[in-house]
């Protein structure tokens, strides 16, 4: 890679290609996809049956499209007893993080004669993707975990998953000892569009929802995308990115070590470096291409970092502060000394994580935050999959006739403004009837 120095027109060209490369579909795939959600809702399971042999499991029975008990029972003997014990510290730490975020309904009588308040509800159901991954022999059980957990500690009543079967018409048994262990309801064998489209309008198998967490890939996103307003979604993600901040102490092989992280993801993943070390830049990319030579998705990670990577030397902190702000990444890390200085320079990232042992995949698995986080400068304005996607908030208003007739006139006089006639006259027949 090459080192860039900024501020600098190749450098700000650099960012501005990375900030802009978003999801990456054409018209063809959006009209693809938007055929395959109506297919699903016309056609229920016998659409989705289709797609998951065409592309899945070829054999794939009706009867099997649900996971059954045995199934469940069955994956709980085949997993190690060290992976017992990583999901029992992530799903405790994960819930224990999550619970915090729990709101209460409140009512409010600070003016007289008024009653105000806020009911808080969680949804009646939801559906957690997990993504399938290499024929279910790498499942991403960590997307279960941080779609299932909020939900459940939100209050939701029915929670499905869905994830895409092995070629032999299999999921993984990680993925359903840690389907259970959540109180995750149901589990289907279905991916892509048509599993977000079974869950956005139900089939004769599975049951309709309300909310659709979860990432996935491109058909996957764009489903959700297309989907968005008949249900709740958690966020439109793009690709993964980081950005490191580090300084003239930080560890050179931590660094790389953390940019590969998020490159190996996928070839639009974005990496960056901003440091204000000349020497610690050439260093990391000593570092990059040592640790590229050993890693399996090196051809991955290499092609990200070459597109939409980037190393530059920064003239101090603040400047890559200004940066890490106007970016809006999805992961950020300080490897700087004395991190928490820093903080309050903060303003949009989706997760930070502060200091030389606090590399990004602890996020990712089992410190508690969400994993699922906005991308592509979304957090600027959204926030991390958290309990708030699975409630609702409801208002409550109750007004005595003193507080009525108090307000009265002064809510005819905007109603009016408005040309809101209907609106004076509900007002207007009240007052008339009490005189």
């Amino acid at each position: 890679m090459n080192i860039v120095t900024y501020p600098s027109i190749e450098a700000k060209e650099k960012l501005k290609k990375i900030v802009d490369r978003g999801l990456g579909y054409s018209e063809e795939e959006y009209e693809r996809v938007v055929a395959i959600i109506n297919d699903i809702k016309d056609n229920g399971d016998k659409a989705l049956m289709e797609y998951t042999r065409r592309f899945d499991a070829p054999g794939l029975g009706q009867d099997q499209l649900k996971v059954t008990d045995k199934e469940f029972e069955d994956a709980e003997k085949m997993v190690s007893a060290e992976f017992l014990t990583a999901l029992d510290r992530a799903v405790t730490q994960i819930g224990s993080f999550h619970k915090k975020q729990l709101r209460k309904s409140w009512i409010d009588t600070d003016r007289d004669g008024v009653v105000l308040g806020q009911l808080v509800t969680p949804v009646d159901a939801a559906g957690v993707y997990a993504p399938g991954a290499k024929g279910g022999k790498t499942p991403l059980v960590s997307s279960v975990l941080m779609g299932g957990i909020p939900a459940k500690i939100a209050g939701v009543r029915h929670i499905s998953l869905m994830t895409p079967p092995t070629e032999k018409g299999a999921i993984n048994p990680h993925l359903l000892v840690a389907a259970r262990k959540v109180g995750i309801d149901h589990v289907y064998k279905a991916g892509s569009a048509w599993a977000i489209a079974a869950l956005t309008y139900g089939t004769e198998t599975v049951q309709k929802v309300n909310v659709i967490v979860g990432p996935g890939n491109m058909y996957v996103t764009l489903a959700k995308k297309i989907v968005s307003g008949t249900v709740g979604i958690d966020m439109i993600a793009g690709p993964s990115e980081i950005l490191v901040i580090a300084d003239d102490k930080a560890n050179p092989a931590h660094a790389a070590a953390d940019m590969i992280s998020q490159a190996e993801h996928d070839t639009v993943a974005s990496a960056v470096l901003l440091t204000t070390s000349l020497t610690l830049a050439e260093q990391v990319v000593t570092e990059l291409e040592r640790q590229l030579e050993t890693l399996p998705r090196r051809d991955i990670a290499r092609e990200s970092l070459e597109h939409f990577g980037a190393i530059m030397v920064v003239p101090d902190i603040d400047t890559a502060l200004g940066i890490a702000n106007e970016i809006a990444t999805e992961h950020l890390e300080l490897l700087v000394e004395n991190p928490f200085e820093y903080i309050g320079k903060i303003r949009n990232a989706g997760a930070v994580f502060l200091g030389p042992n606090t590399p990004e995949p602890i996020g990712d698995y089992l410190a508690g935050p969400n994993h699922v986080l906005p991308t592509a400068g979304t957090a600027r304005f959204s926030s991390a999959l958290s309990v708030d996607n699975f409630i609702k908030k409801t208002s409550l208003i109750s007004y005595s006739k003193k507080a009525f007739d108090m307000e009265a006139k002064d809510i005819i006089t905007l109603a009016e403004i408005e040309g809101l006639h209907g609106h004076a006259n509900a007002i207007k027949l009240r007052l008339s009837h009490q005189e």
